[in-house]
């Protein structure tokens, strides 16, 4: 099972600025490298101060330039928000100056606030998106497409640049139910998933749907990209020093739901682009079950289970609101001390990591 550090992009005091938030992704992304993490995943989002990052191809590209080995991953853009005859191009450009190591991995988009104030209702984003996802892979796979669709009607175009990876670069697209894992997998794609609430149970059914499309895609097509497919797990992991910096930890993590529920299932309360921290229902001990923030020795029992699943990939969104200093501690912990638990990677000393600029 690889590791992928999801650059930290949680904006809770939006005083401190852009530069600060984006050059600690910045710095994050080459501890990574260094630890030897294979991949840094970045997210979409725009109008809030949590998951932000409003363009990750420009991201992908700055990061793509201060690291040589990292895949770098969008996890995930928004499709429904882009018109897709623009985007092909942006995406073949950014696939050229990342050297081939860029991963899109492609959603529908999650909260009604962003969405709907961007002039694509949430309520037809999973229309929308199919409709972009096909248009995107036609424009990079062939020249002078043409399209008469619901969304998107033009006469026969060109994308230029044409893109480095062939046939197209590797996508990895968002889903959850175990029956859209299996068709995401059967078309080729990676696929990024997350049990949420699910039990065990529901998280081997999603490792069994993801198989089953994978190999009827291997038996029947050639491949989308490079890499060998992946099914990548997205959770909330941040390895503690110890069990008092778990529970401050999961206490952070608990105020940053606040915000995040509140645009994911909640009112959508917003303004001046803070998100309000609202009641949840979930307790802080039911969300101590629901996420991996713990100390080393505890996490490597923890994570067993889905390497044992068949998880290929697991992105660590590690960042609930603590500083950046104990945000690259925890990722030395994780390199250190328990991803040689679950492969032949061999972590980089601590000083050469700490010491990139």
């Amino acid at each position: 099972m690889e590791f992928n550090h999801f650059l930290s992009s949680y904006f809770p005091d939006p005083s401190v600025g852009g530069k600060k938030l984006f050059d600690d992704m910045r710095e994050q992304a080459r501890t990574a490298e260094a630890l030897g993490y294979a991949a840094v995943a970045l997210p979409e989002h725009h109008l809030i101060n949590i998951l932000l990052t409003p363009d990750p191809l420009q991201m992908a590209v700055k990061v793509a330039s201060e690291t040589e080995r990292l895949r770098i991953v969008t996890a995930v853009a928004v499709l429904p928000l882009h018109d897709m005859r623009l985007y092909a191009g942006q995406l073949a450009q950014a696939d050229i100056l990342c050297d081939g190591r860029l991963i899109l991995g492609v959603g529908r988009g999650a909260f009604a606030y962003e969405m709907g104030r961007l002039d694509s209702p949430i309520a037809e984003s999973r229309e929308k998106f199919d409709e972009s996802l096909n248009v995107l892979q036609a424009l990079l796979t062939r020249e002078e497409v043409s399209w008469s669709g619901k969304y998107y009607n033009f006469e026969a175009l060109t994308t230029m640049p044409r893109p480095m990876t062939k046939p197209m670069p590797s996508m990895m697209i968002a889903a959850l139910v175990p029956e859209a894992i299996y068709h995401c997998a059967k078309r080729g794609f990676h696929v990024q998933t997350s049990p949420l609430m699910g039990d065990r149970q529901h998280a081997l059914d999603q490792v069994d749907a993801f198989r089953r499309g994978k190999a009827e895609f291997e038996a029947s097509a050639e491949p989308l990209g490079r890499d060998p497919q992946r099914l990548s797990l997205l959770r909330v992991v941040y390895c503690a020093r110890d069990a008092a910096d778990a529970e401050e930890k999961a206490r952070l993590a608990h105020d940053y739901f606040k915000r995040f529920d509140n645009v994911f299932t909640g009112p959508g309360e917003v303004k001046n682009g803070r998100i309000a921290p609202l009641p949840r229902k979930q307790s802080l001990e039911e969300l101590k079950d629901n996420v991996l923030i713990c100390p080393p020795e505890e996490m490597v029992d923890r994570l067993g289970a889905y390497a044992e699943a068949g998880i290929d990939e697991l992105i660590c969104n590690g960042n609930v609101g603590e500083s950046q200093e104990e945000s690259l501690e925890a990722m030395h912990r994780l390199a250190e001390e328990v991803m040689p638990h679950f492969g032949d990677r061999k972590p980089a000393a601590r000083k050469e990591a700490s010491g990139q600029a």
